[in-house]
C-alpha cells in the first residue's frame, strides 16, 4: 500500500512550504500536490523531497470533492498526512465585496477544508496527523477582515473537535494559527484601487517560520500551533479582553472608521 501525503495549496506560501519539507513528517512513496495552478505544481517536482502527484483542482467547485474521492478509491493509499493550507481572504467591508467572492472563501476555506478531511479519514491509520490552517483572526471578530476572520473561526474550533472526535483511531490533528506571514495570500486579499484597510502590520513572519513550529508541535500531537510571542499574546488578550473592546483596538489601529 502506498504511504502519502496530501497537502492543499501546495503551489505556493505555508502549502508549497510544507510541500519542500515534508519529510519532517517521515517516510513517503509519493505526495499529492492540489492545487489550481498545474504548472506550480509541476515546478514542486524539482523541490519535494518524495515523488510529486500534481492534482489540478479548483476546491470552490464541489466536482473536485468526487475527482478527489474517485482518486483515492481507485489507488487506495495510506495517506500518513492531509495538509489543508488552501485558503484566501480579502481586506473590505463585507458587504462592499461581490457575494461570489465571499461565498468563495467560504466555499475554499471552510467547506473545502470539511470534505477533505471527510473523505480522506477513511485511508488514515494510526498515527497519522490532520494539519488546518487556521489563524490568530480565529480568535476575535476583526471588522473589514469580517468573512476570512469568521471561517477562521470554524476552521479551528471544527479542528479542534475533529482531533478530540479521532482519538480513538489514534488520528491527531492540529490546527495552525498564524500571525500576519508574508506569502501571496496579500496579492488576492488587497485591492490596490482603493486605500488600504491594513495599515499598520504588528509582526510580519515568514513562511519558514510558521511551518517549522507547526512541524514541531504536530509532532509533539499539540492540537493548536502558534508561532510566534506576538500570536500566543494576542491569542491570550483576546480570551480575556470583551470582544467588543477588541475589534475598537482594532479599528483605532488602522484608522478605520
Amino acid at each position: 500500500m502506498k504511504k502519502i501525503a496530501v497537502i492543499t495549496g501546495a503551489s505556493s506560501g505555508m502549502g508549497r512550504r510544507f510541500a519542500e519539507t515534508v519529510q519532517e513528517w517521515g517516510q513517503l512513496d509519493e505526495v499529492w500536490a492540489i492545487a489550481r495552478r498545474a504548472d506550480r505544481l509541476e515546478e514542486l517536482k524539482a523541490t519535494v523531497p518524495f515523488p510529486v502527484k500534481g492534482i489540478s483542482l479548483d476546491l470552490t467547485d464541489r466536482k473536485s470533492f468526487d475527482i478527489y474521492a474517485a482518486l483515492l478509491q481507485e489507488e487506495q493509499p495510506q495517506v500518513a498526512l492531509l495538509i489543508n493550507a488552501s485558503g484566501f481572504g480579502k481586506f473590505c467591508a463585507a458587504m462592499d465585496a461581490p457575494l461570489e467572492v465571499n461565498l468563495n472563501m467560504v466555499d475554499l476555506n471552510c467547506l473545502a477544508l470539511m470534505a477533505l478531511c471527510q473523505l480522506t479519514v477513511p485511508y488514515m491509520t494510526e498515527g497519522g496527523r490532520i494539519i488546518n490552517i487556521a489563524s490568530v483572526a480565529a480568535d476575535q471578530p476583526i471588522p473589514y477582515i469580517n468573512v476570512y476572520a469568521a471561517t477562521k473561526s470554524f476552521v479551528l474550533r471544527y479542528s479542534r473537535a475533529l482531533n478530540r472526535e479521532l482519538k480513538g483511531r489514534g488520528i491527531g490533528v492540529t490546527a495552525v494559527c498564524p500571525f500576519w506571514t508574508k506569502t501571496e495570500f496579500f496579492d488576492r486579499a488587497i485591492n490596490s484601487d482603493e486605500p488600504p484597510v491594513v495599515k499598520k502590520y504588528v509582526a510580519m513572519y515568514q513562511p519558514e517560520q510558521i511551518v517549522s513550529r507547526a512541524w514541531r508541535d504536530a509532532k509533539q500531537g499539540k492540537e493548536i500551533s502558534r508561532y510566534g510571542f506576538t500570536a500566543r499574546a494576542q491569542s491570550l488578550l483576546t480570551k480575556i479582553v470583551p470582544h467588543s473592546l477588541v475589534m475598537d483596538v482594532w479599528m483605532n489601529q488602522q484608522d478605520l472608521k
